[in-house]
């Protein structure tokens, strides 16, 4: 097995929130001067301009937030509008299938949870190491239970 990365650990698709953070800033940046160039708009329709510039840009940051966050004690996943506490011993496996959108956690609980911060959409490779790395820290933390029972 290779060597556990040093915790806390951060994992997210660095490359699409790149993109997104972009996209956002140039999406705001080109409404906003549409709306102070059009010399017919009243005050309202250019605020209405910026405010959609603004809300378009928080969607795509709100798309860009995504992230998982493993300590000694567990994971934190931040997904697009939520974030979820888990112990490690909530946590079964962490899988990332061929196909698979994300890194998907099947939980103790009998659900699943998705990681939408480890995503293989534009650096396939990356969070193919990335969910390794999760599932031999998510292993490495599950071991140690059996251990504290015996005593």
């Amino acid at each position: 097995m290779s060597e556990l990365p040093a915790l806390p650990v951060t994992f997210r698709p660095g490359r699409t929130r790149v993109v997104l953070l972009t996209a956002g800033v140039a999406i705001f940046v080109v409404i906003t001067a549409v709306a102070l160039l059009l010399e017919k708009l009243g005050p309202g329709e250019r605020l209405s301009f910026v405010l959609t510039g603004a809300l378009m840009f928080g969607v795509l940051a709100m798309l860009a937030r995504v992230k998982v966050v493993a300590d000694e004690s567990g994971v934190t996943v931040v997904n697009i509008a939520t974030r979820r506490r888990l112990d490690w011993a909530e946590i079964l496996q962490v899988n990332l299938r061929p196909g698979d959108p994300w890194v998907f956690l099947n939980l103790s609980d009998g659900t699943s949870l998705p990681v939408l911060g480890i995503q293989p959409g534009i650096a396939k490779q990356h969070a193919i190491a990335d969910a390794r790395a999760l599932r031999a820290l998510a292993e490495a933390h599950a071991i140690k239970e059996p251990e504290d029972r015996e005593g």
